[in-house]
């Protein structure tokens, strides 16, 4: 196995899960929004979410979950669940460390997703993976143009899906979903992130929890 972690035995063609995640220091992540609710809420916020998002989809048996971490020394954080593979995310821009992911080793599809949607649900990745079954590639809108989840099946190999996308706008969905015209485009669920103050009141009461609140399953 390249990378940290025990792997668990998985046949070739898996599907993987790969979870982008930051190590939770202070002022490095969340930081429009610790702007706003301070650097302390903010990085507790990210602390806890993240760690339920993690231990929630790895429970999963339907699919290999591995960490994508940053910055790359914290690959040995005692952060991360010890069990699980991880690799570090390396350099560049959100496209360039996404496209290094999907570049990883390994055949079968991969999905890739980040830790500020503290309502995703094992349900929701396995429906991403069904609707990747029947297509190339598959994303989870966000309501600001954005999204949450980008899951490509590899094989053939998909050139450049992440090429000039303008991270972090309103265009973001719209520039990736250009990059694959002509291919089998679905859509996850569409989720929102939080980087607001109003966003976080609505969800930090529940979002470091393993199971989630049930109208938060609709």
């Amino acid at each position: 196995m390249n990378g940290r972690g025990r792997s668990r035995s998985v046949p070739p063609f898996s599907c993987r899960l790969v979870i982008m995640v930051k190590e939770p220091h202070a002022g490095r992540v969340k930081t429009r929004l610790a702007r706003q609710i301070g650097v302390v809420q903010a990085t507790a916020f990210y602390r806890h979410a993240a760690s339920a998002v993690i231990r929630r989809l790895a429970a999963s048996s339907r699919w290999q979950t591995w960490l994508a971490t940053a910055p790359d020394a914290t690959i040995a954080s005692r952060f991360w669940p010890h069990h699980l593979p991880r690799r570090a995310q390396g350099t560049g821009d959100l496209g360039a460390r996404m496209q290094r992911i999907m570049d990883w080793p390994g055949r079968g599809p991969v999905m890739v997703i980040g830790t500020d949607i503290p309502a995703i649900t094992p349900s929701h990745i396995a429906e991403a993976f069904r609707a990747l079954a029947r297509g190339r590639t598959v994303l989870g809108p966000t309501p600001d143009g954005g999204y949450w989840l980008v899951g490509l099946a590899r094989s053939p190999r998909i050139e450049r899906p992440f090429a000039n996308v303008r991270w972090s706008s309103e265009y973001a969905l719209a520039d990736t979903e250009a990059n694959v015209a002509g291919l089998a485009i679905a859509h996850a669920a569409n989720l929102s992130d939080v980087d607001s103050a109003d966003e976080w009141r609505v969800v930090h009461n529940w979002s470091g929890r393993l199971v989630l609140p049930a109208r938060e399953l609709d």
